[in-house]
């Protein structure tokens, strides 16, 4: 699978194609042509003696000295070595890969005044699978991702190090060498703008919007299973009562409930004139008020993201009349305040996940169960502990719903004196994220549970599809087993899209 740049904004299926199924990269023809107009003006005024910043001046608060022509590939080299300061643990692959994708994308609109052979360098590492070694801290989001995208240039320049496709660490330029390709000397005016963008954020923000698109579908599959289980009621998620409050998002969980518990053998037990329950618990009752929240939330979040990837971030920029223009498209103001908001949706799911599972452990709570779905209370602890592990996951989840995006810290001399910190709200969105999955994968373990122990009444199809699902990887109930491997099994399960598919199978595609 090959993904041509220049030819307009990526998609979202581009770049996660790139990031996720190592798809190969190229530049349209179109965007050559594009890339050789602009490198045409920063050439001209490269040998202009007026100053133009990027070009023949510092950077930063560096900006006031003017560089002679003689010292111009230094200091582009410069640039890079300095900018390259990253620390902490390596960011994963696929952001990586997204954040080079985003740039490349930007240097093939012509706008940024590189030349061909360095745009098509980050073309090459990416269809060669070879991934520039990013650090975790580096990035204020604010000049762009400036220490992850100067890792990924030092890399292109033939310095620092890279990951091999299958994983393996080498000098970037022993990398290069076996794969046919050479390291890049940087020109006036690249070394800028190979690091001015918020690529970084804006790659993470998309792969998050990816994963939740998955997590979603999973959350009702899991709050679906709980209502049947807990022996809850269908019949707060009538469409009528929801047209009343028309959130789009809240619409479309509420339709999905509805399609999971349709011909329930558990549900239509109870929906009989002697049952005297008034209402369920909220954590049931109001599953598809947070789900849906957390669905519109994405939208707006999604249509951030969409006119981010139509931007072109740099600066100074090439204007289509040929002006060199400084600018401050690369606040990430706009995609941090998207990440944070997404964060809060994330810790709020989850949160309403572990107190569904948790009512499932409570015998005052969960209608004839026994406690803690052991097998022998007492002697056996059954999921007491697993909700421990949600518990802390939640609370850690809503440590990182505090928006990073609500801080600034002042750089480079009080030149930079008001900061995004994007990449930040990338970063604890992505562990955000993880932590929603694992709770999610806990509730449908422990429903799963419960719905095996409500038998001989038999559960919806959709629901049944996840049991049986779930009972491929981890046994039905009995005396307690090592619980570690098993929630690590639905985990999988959960994050691979599995469970969402196996429900879908029975009821058809989910909103």
């Amino acid at each position: 699978m090959t993904i041509t740049v220049g030819t307009g904004p990526v998609s979202f299926d581009d770049v996660v194609a790139v990031a996720r199924a190592d798809a190969a990269v190229q530049i349209a023809a179109e965007a050559v042509t594009a890339i050789r107009d602009s490198r045409r003006h920063i050439e001209a005024l490269a040998a202009d003696p007026t100053p133009v910043y990027g070009v023949s001046t510092g950077f930063g608060a560096l900006a006031t000295r003017h560089i002679p022509q003689e010292l111009r590939t230094q200091l582009q080299r410069s640039l890079i070595r300095s900018h390259a300061a990253g620390s902490g643990p390596e960011v994963e692959r696929d952001a990586v890969r997204a954040m080079m994708l985003l740039r490349l994308s930007t240097l093939a609109s012509g706008r940024t005044g590189v030349r061909r052979e360095t745009a098509q360098a980050y073309a090459d590492l990416l269809s060669a699978g070879l991934t520039p070694v990013v650090h975790e801290y580096g990035s204020l989001g604010c000049s762009g991702d400036l220490a992850p995208l100067a890792h990924v240039a030092l890399a292109v320049m033939g310095e620092g190090a890279v990951r091999t496709r299958d994983g393996q660490l080498m000098p970037a330029a022993d990398a290069l060498a076996a794969h046919g390709l050479h390291p890049v000397t940087f020109a006036e005016k690249e070394g800028l703008a190979l690091i001015n963008g918020t690529d970084g954020m804006l790659g993470m923000l998309v792969l998050a919007l990816a994963d939740l698109d998955n997590l979603f579908r999973l959350a009702d599959i899991a709050a679906a299973m709980s209502v049947e289980g807990l022996l809850g009621t269908d019949r707060v998620f009538a469409e009528d009562l929801h047209r009343l409050r028309p959130h789009p998002g809240q619409l479309a969980s509420a339709a999905n409930l509805r399609r999971l518990l349709a011909d329930s053998a558990i549900v239509a037990s109870h929906r009989t004139p002697d049952c005297t329950r008034v209402q369920d618990s909220y954590s049931l009752r109001c599953s598809p008020q947070v789900a849906g929240a957390g669905r519109d939330t994405a939208a707006h979040a999604r249509s951030v993201a969409e006119r981010e990837l139509a931007s072109v971030i740099d600066n100074p920029v090439v204007t289509p009349d040929g002006r060199v223009e400084s600018n401050g498209n690369f606040h990430g103001a706009p995609v941090a305040y998207v990440l944070d908001f997404l964060a809060i949706a994330v810790a709020d799911l989850a949160g309403i996940s572990e107190r569904r599972t948790d009512r499932f452990l409570d015998v005052a709570r969960n209608h004839g169960l026994n406690a803690f779905l052991a097998e022998d209370p007492g002697v056996d602890s059954g999921h007491m502990i697993a909700q421990y592990t949600q518990a802390g996951i939640v609370s850690e989840l809503k440590r990182l719903a505090n928006p990073a995006s609500a801080d600034s810290i002042p750089s480079s001399a009080m030149q930079e004196d008001h900061v995004s910190m994007g990449w930040s709200a990338a970063r604890k969105l992505r562990r955000g994220i993880d932590g929603l999955t694992r709770v999610l994968a806990v509730e449908v373990l422990t429903a799963a549970r419960g719905l095996d122990l409500r038998a001989p009444l038999t559960p919806a199809p959709a629901t049944a599809a996840v049991v049986a699902l779930v009972r491929e990887r981890v046994a039905g109930p009995g005396t307690d087993r090592y619980l570690a491997p098993e929630i690590e099994a639905v985990v999988e399960l959960a994050r691979s899209g599995e469970i969402v598919a196996a429900a879908e199978r029975a009821v058809g595609p989910l909103g």
